[in-house]
């Protein structure tokens, strides 16, 4: 169970970070408001690209951040660190290398292991080191991919593998705010890779 970097495909555990290509908001010329949801956002909202330029918008980001707290983080329900591999999942699908690698991490912090990403990385639609990490993963690229063809089969394939009807909720929640951020972040910036660390094609 190796805790290491990883680097497979172009996807990496490695700290990125994420260069908006739009103009961001200044703190300098933020209005109180701006400012006040940046505090309210994330510890590091006031030096992201992602967070400033966001804010452009101050509401939507408000918005944005009850809504993902509450998915990522509220008590109960599935495991917060099977919410983070199912989001590394959808961001691998998605293509999103500065998502994938936030997740991954978070979910190595939770987890205390990387197995399962190193597996994600190379080929997520194999991945999974048990039946329930399959489950979650395949439902997770189906969701992702086709959603207009999930099916009570899929959902019984993840109740058959252990899940229950609010961990399958929170499941869905994951996948469908990544669905979103990917977006995002793939048509407003990009990630910036340590240069002193490459990451191989």
């Amino acid at each position: 169970m190796s805790n290491g970097i990883i680097r497979s495909r172009g996807f990496t555990n490695e700290t990125l970070g994420w260069s908006a290509w739009l103009d961001v908001v200044t703190l300098d010329q933020a209005t109180p408001e701006q400012i006040a949801v940046l505090e309210e956002s994330h510890p590091k909202a006031k030096v992201s690209d992602y967070y400033l330029f966001l804010v452009h918008q101050p509401e939507i980001l408000r918005q944005r951040s009850t809504a993902f707290n509450a998915i990522m983080y509220a008590p109960g329900g599935m495991s917060r660190a099977e919410r983070e591999l199912g989001a590394t999942v959808v961001s691998r699908i998605n293509g999103c290398v500065y998502c994938a690698s936030v997740h991954a991490q978070r979910f190595e912090q939770l987890a205390k292991r990387n197995d399962v990403i190193t597996q994600v990385f190379d080929d997520p639609h194999t991945a999974g080191t048990t039946p329930r990490e399959q489950a979650i993963a395949r439902f997770s690229i189906a969701l992702t991919a086709a959603p207009d063809q999930v099916s009570a089969d899929s959902i019984r394939a993840l109740k058959d593998a252990g899940l229950d009807e609010t961990e399958i909720l929170d499941l869905i929640h994951s996948v469908a705010i990544f669905a979103w951020a990917n977006r995002l972040m793939l048509n407003l910036g990009e990630p910036v890779f340590p240069q002193q660390q490459p990451v191989a094609p």
